[in-house]
């Protein structure tokens, strides 16, 4: 069974940074697909960024393009999301996610793990 702990998360100011990790376990295979979601209160949960740990190409949800980087380091298994030039709107709970067979892109009915999410607050 896969398990997903994210940590990190915290108040900021508008313009400061974060990062947020993803540690991961129970994967059987050696490369697999996690993304970060983030879910605002009232509004559906929507994808940020998405790494294919084997490769590590990713890829990025346009409102965070320039702003956000997503990393992995698999000797520790771990996801990371850095933030930077935060923004108000950027406030949100934030999950990691992964996919146990393909690498969907920000469907997030397509994910099969979920973390239980790290809030993340911009003040203005």
């Amino acid at each position: 069974q896969v398990h997903l702990v994210e940590s990190g998360g915290g108040s900021v100011q508008a313009g400061g940074s974060l990062r947020l990790s993803c540690a991961a376990s129970g994967f059987t295979r050696s490369s697999h697909c996690l993304a970060w979601f983030l879910q605002a209160p009232g509004k559906e949960r929507e994808g940020v960024a998405r790494i294919y740990t084997g490769s590590s190409s990713t890829v990025y949800a346009d409102s965070v393009k320039g702003r956000f980087t997503i990393s992995a380091d698999n000797a520790k298994n771990t996801v990371y999301l850095e933030m930077y030039r935060l923004k108000p709107e950027d406030s949100a709970m934030y999950y990691c996610a992964a996919d146990s067979g393909g690498c969907p892109l920000f469907d997030a009915s397509k994910y099969d793990y979920w973390g239980q999410g790290t809030q993340v607050t911009v003040s203005s």
